[in-house]
């Protein structure tokens, strides 16, 4: 049984339990889950091996990458920014970023960009990894694309350009990057470690990534090849058209070129704790800090597409940035907002109940969305509530 630690307050205990399922029945190696309610921590535990190949256990100041979950808290800065009057979420792109009006996007909103609609899953411009981590090349690509679809008719997943549009928003507006608007308004003063753009003084502390096995079974094959089948909306959405490799063993996102470069979309780096503390601070005051306002919340958790995403092929539902709550992506309730990411991460708020939530790990599961280590966290949740 893996070495499992930290605490839970009184009535949450199941958390606990399914936290130790996790690794007797899903073959968790590394782990971290922390809940919030009210402003106070309920449950922080982690536990298992950080690195099989060291032997490094998983500590408490361990800290993850987790894919798109990244993309839950570049929306939270994003909000911070309408909150204050300085963001429109329905203005053209191009009234803080003129060049994005490239190809034809004159008219291209910020709220049709987060909430995946915007056509702009993927671009045609040849990239390379290099260029990806120097984002230069990247935002050229995006002025010069012409939408893929129509913008505001359909929902396709913008799985990693999603997180250079936004932050390049909040650039142009704050005149900081995404990454160090991040660390300045959000995690110092909550004292939450989480990173866009890690530090190389905090590399040694990060579980690599363990890429997921083939799936055994024909459904899941299926399904994978459908979304990342080659020349799918998926594939190119995914891996920008085959620049970023998730299944070579020497995976990209255990290098310190990524860890150190800012792709808001895929590549934040945190402690579970400092997730959950984020969220926490959406929906309710943690040591006094506030970030957004109930009405906030309620605006970016509005539903602002819905239907068959052609880049994940099933159904989605997307808030300001935000998943919503659906078989796809069970959270919460039908009114929490958050986001997973590949493989099994989840982080997440929910006003009615006053919780943020957060679980990472470094073992990658075969999906993208509603891992059941996950899933059963979060049922766990909602039957100590």
């Amino acid at each position: 049984m893996a070495q499992m630690h930290g605490e839970t307050a009184e009535g949450f205990g199941a958390i606990a339990d399914a936290f130790a399922l996790n690794f007797d029945e899903e073959d968790e190696v590394g782990a971290s889950c922390c809940v919030y309610v009210g402003g106070e921590s309920v449950a922080d535990l982690w536990g298992g091996v950080a690195d099989p190949v060291t032997g490094r256990p998983y500590e408490r100041d361990t800290l993850q990458l987790h894919f798109s979950t990244t993309k839950g808290v570049a929306a939270i800065c994003a909000a911070m920014l309408y909150e204050r009057g300085q963001l429109d979420y329905e203005a053209p792109v191009a009234d803080y970023w003129p060049e994005f009006a490239g190809g034809g996007k004159e008219t291209v909103t910020v709220a049709q960009c987060m909430s995946h609609t915007a056509g702009l899953a993927a671009v045609d411009t040849p990239l390379t990894m290099d260029g990806i981590c120097a984002v230069e090349p990247v935002l050229r690509a995006l002025e010069a694309q012409v939408p893929l679809w129509e913008p505001g008719t359909a929902n396709g997943y913008h799985a990693i350009t999603y997180g250079w549009i936004v932050g390049e928003i909040v650039r142009r507006i704050d005149g900081r990057t995404l990454g160090r608007f991040l660390a300045e308004e959000v995690a110092e003063p909550l004292g939450a470690e989480s990173y866009i753009g890690l530090p190389e003084s905090e590399e040694h502390r990060v579980a690599p990534i363990l890429n997921s096995p083939p799936p055994s079974d024909p459904e899941t094959f299926e399904l994978m090849m459908a979304v990342m089948g080659p020349g799918t909306m998926g594939f190119r959405a995914l891996t920008m058209d085959g620049a970023i490799s998730l299944v070579d063993e020497s995976n990209p996102f255990n290098t310190r070129e990524v860890h150190a470069t800012e792709m808001p979309a895929a590549n934040g780096i945190s402690e579970a704790r400092g997730l959950a503390r984020i969220y926490a601070a959406t929906v309710g005051e943690v040591d006094g800090i506030r970030l957004l306002t109930d009405d906030t919340v309620r605006h970016v958790r509005t539903e602002r597409s819905r239907g068959l995403d052609l880049s994940l092929v099933v159904e989605s539902a997307w808030g300001l940035g935000f998943m919503l709550d659906l078989e796809f992506n069970p959270l919460l309730s039908p009114k929490s907002f958050g986001h997973a990411g590949a493989g099994g991460s989840l982080a997440y708020g929910d006003l009615d109940h006053g919780v943020g939530f957060a679980y990472v790990m470094n073992q990658m599961g075969s999906g993208l969305a509603g891992d059941p280590r996950a899933n059963r966290l979060s049922e766990a949740l909602r039957s100590c509530l």
